[in-house]
């Protein structure tokens, strides 16, 4: 192995997986705001903790067969068009040789269309898909946060091991609450710039938001004063 290819490696290790974790450890901070923030889960978290082994990654095909997997998490804020978000990518030819595998960064949140609040989305078969805190292996269930459905299209900069980087915009689609017949499937498309081929064909993973509840007030109360109950007995004068 080369030492780019080593090093490329590393980058990956360094950059595309602490940045999920702490894209997800953020989410404390998140949640002390009024806006609706939310926090992306592409086939990555607490969501690989079921017992499907279709969860993760999440898996799209263009009609040639070639097909792409990925994974990541991050941050939305719709409201200011605001995202954060990253994860890792392999693309594999029609009969399942990989061609490269790389990271990806979103650089713009294009557009999300929020489908409603899903309180009982977490639970599958009769138990909860992730433990209730964090751990070093898992991510688990977050508090104060509420599973949501929507669609957000994404732009996004894929940096292969070898090749040049892409640019492309990348849709995720949480298919809870009130769905529109069109976005039935969940899963993720993958759409190249400047003509590429397009990768339209929901295989397989399971994707999230993560609707974090409005922090209560920075304002603390100010403590009541303390009453003494037994008092010194007053001097008196003579």
């Amino acid at each position: 192995m080369s030492c780019q290819r080593v090093f490329l490696n590393r980058v990956i290790g360094w950059v595309a997986l602490p940045s999920l974790t702490l894209f997800l450890a953020v989410v404390a901070a998140i949640a002390q705001t009024g806006n609706s923030d939310y926090i992306l889960l592409v086939g990555s978290g607490f969501l690989c903790d079921s017992a499907d082994s279709s969860a993760c990654p999440a898996v799209v095909k263009s009609a040639e067969g070639a097909s792409y997997e990925m994974s990541g998490a991050g941050t939305l804020t719709p409201a200011g068009k605001l995202v954060t978000a990253a994860g890792t990518f392999t693309h594999k030819s029609p009969d399942g040789v990989v061609l490269e595998t790389g990271v990806w960064v979103a650089s713009e949140l294009v557009s999300f269309d929020f489908y409603g609040i899903a309180p009982g989305a977490l639970m599958r078969e009769g138990r909860a898909l992730g433990p209730p805190q964090f751990g070093p292996r898992r991510l688990g269930m977050l508090s104060g946060s509420m599973a949501a459905g929507g669609l957000a299209v994404l732009r996004i900069r894929l940096l292969p091991l070898s090749g040049f980087p892409r640019n492309a915009t990348l849709q995720v689609n949480c298919a809870l609450g009130k769905v529109p017949d069109e976005h039935a499937t969940e899963g993720i498309r993958l759409a190249f710039e400047r003509g590429g081929v397009e990768f339209d064909e929901e295989i397989g993973g399971r994707v999230l938001f993560l609707m974090t509840r409005p922090g209560a007030s920075a304002a603390a109360k100010a403590p009541a004063p303390k009453v003494d109950t037994n008092p010194a007995p007053t001097e008196v004068q003579q």
